[in-house]
């Protein structure tokens, strides 16, 4: 659990005791931060829904506007705003970027519980829903939508904090940035264009990514990179229609059980990808980091109990060591139906979405060039549409890959040195309200951090707030209220930093 601990802050020459005024403001005002997150997240935010989107940038502009921050939109062409904040201190040394995204992944509403995935719920323990005005706030209960966790909580720590730093007489002592992103959640396919066309409007000193959950033992973490991730589509062609399967069966070849056996040819079944050259170029965790890693708090047996697993693959590592490789991971599979809905058909067509996490050393465009390769190896005739009915009747087998890196879904990884003079300044500031951090050279999930660092050549530190365990990406996404009420201290503390 994050300890309430003393900030100590240098402002107008004095020291200020930070971190008690900064709680004692949270917690006499936690019905109206409950109040604005819930505004904030029960607007549909997919990227592509583009009213919507207007509507999520407004308000976020209009927040910061209220709070006294210059905010503007930055656009190009028809592509979701960047909301884009500054705060100018006299004298101040250094520009610090806060980046958060206001985008999140799709929703199917019927996998949530309440059917609504925009309708903010808040829930105790037993699941019970309360209402949002509460007296006094269990710091355990959750606020259910989709986007509390990933990733407008953290937009909305940003703003309360700025509430608490002015009640609390706090400054701050750099000129501080906040950038918000649309379209994080599709790849940042127009991220790189924004950074290059507005490059003066961002260069600074150092990025903060306000992204991610904290370690899975509720310690509060600092994160110095992220993998890399693009993605493929794969379909494999069988008929050019569905066939009853009595008639056909056994002598049209069936292109689900032909991907199935595709697919089994990636890997090993215990994680080591089979890929020719997959691992090819990677860069290993040097010195520091393996130091780091292991000094990471051990939460594996935990996760097995709580994932309801038996077994991990990794060789036997912790979690955070496996982050060293890549991986490539079926995502999803379709051809036909199941269940109630399952016919005897051979199916016409078999489709499989795959996603490929990156590390540094490793190019994506490379890695989907290896995996095509790997696929004509298996004798499959490789196309990059759909196939004609002259290259039908000419190859047994016929496989579309479709990547993502192709249509601009598609960033590598990057890592920043944990010794750092900034990074160390990022540390204390953190550990003043939090205790002692996790330290964790790369996180396993991905950011668009390399656009950042190819655009604007600054170092990059991930600052995660909300909990492990937030279902993001998935329905019955949450915020757990102690997550709230820290991650207000930690963006003061970040935002008052020298």
């Amino acid at each position: 659990m994050i300890r309430n601990l003393l900030l100590v802050l240098v402002v107008s020459g004095s020291l200020l005791s930070a971190a008690d005024p900064v709680r004692d403001y949270v917690r006499s005002h936690e019905r109206e931060i409950v109040r604005e997150l819930a505004a904030l997240i029960e607007i549909p935010n997919h990227s592509s829904d583009l009213p919507n989107i207007e509507r999520n940038a407004e308000l976020i502009r209009a927040m910061f506007e209220k709070r006294g921050v210059a905010t503007r939109l930055l656009r190009l062409k028809n592509y979701p705003p960047i909301v884009l904040g500054e705060i100018k201190t006299p004298g101040a040394k250094r520009t610090i970027n806060l980046y958060a995204h206001y985008d999140g992944q799709p929703v199917d509403a019927k996998l949530w519980t309440n059917g609504a995935p925009f309708r903010p719920e808040l829930r105790d323990l037993s699941g019970k829903v309360l209402p949002l005005d509460q007296a006094n706030y269990d710091p355990e209960w959750r606020i259910f939508s989709r986007s509390s966790s990933d990733d407008k909580g953290p937009i909305l720590f940003m703003a309360a904090a700025l509430d608490a730093m002015k009640s609390s007489g706090i400054a701050t002592r750099a000129n501080i940035r906040f950038f918000f992103e649309g379209e994080e959640e599709a790849g940042s396919p127009h991220l790189a264009e924004y950074l290059r066309q507005y490059k003066d409007l961002v260069m600074g000193d150092l990025w903060i990514i306000c992204d991610g959950p904290v370690h899975q033992n509720r310690q509060q973490s600092i994160v110095f990179g992220v993998r890399g991730a693009t993605t493929i589509e794969l379909t494999v062609y069988g008929p050019k229609k569905e066939l009853h399967s009595g008639h056909y069966g056994g002598w049209v070849p069936n292109p689900a059980q032909r991907l199935a056996r595709l697919i089994a040819s990636f890997s090993d079944g215990e994680g080591h990808i089979l890929v020719k050259d997959f691992y090819k170029g990677v860069v290993p965790f040097n010195g520091a980091e393996l130091k780091a890693i292991a000094s990471i708090p051990p939460v594996e047996d935990a996760l097995k109990e709580e994932f309801g697993i038996a077994d991990v693959e990794g060789d036997g590592q912790s979690l955070a060591a496996t982050y060293a490789k890549p991986t490539l991971n079926v995502r999803g599979m379709r051809s036909v139906d199941v269940g109630t809905g399952g016919r005897n058909v051979i199916p016409a067509e078999a489709v499989a979405s795959i996603d490929i996490r990156l590390v540094k050393g490793l190019d994506a465009q490379t890695e989907v060039g290896r995996v095509r390769d790997h696929i004509a190896a298996q004798g499959y005739f490789v196309l990059d549409r759909e196939p004609t009915d002259e290259e039908r009747r000419k190859h047994n087998k016929i496989a579309k890959l479709t990547s993502g890196a192709g249509r601009g879904f598609g960033y590598n990884s990057v890592r920043t040195p944990l010794d750092l003079p900034i990074a160390k300044d990022v540390i204390r500031a953190v550990e003043a309200v939090s205790g002692k951090v996790v330290l964790i050279p790369s996180a396993g999930g991905s950011v668009p951090l390399a656009m950042f660092q190819e655009v604007t050549g600054m170092p990059l530190i991930l600052v995660p707030t909300v909990n492990h365990d937030n279902n993001q990406h998935s329905h019955n996404e949450n915020l757990r209220l102690q997550n709230l009420w820290d991650g207000v201290a930690v963006m003061a503390a970040l935002i008052g930093m020298p």
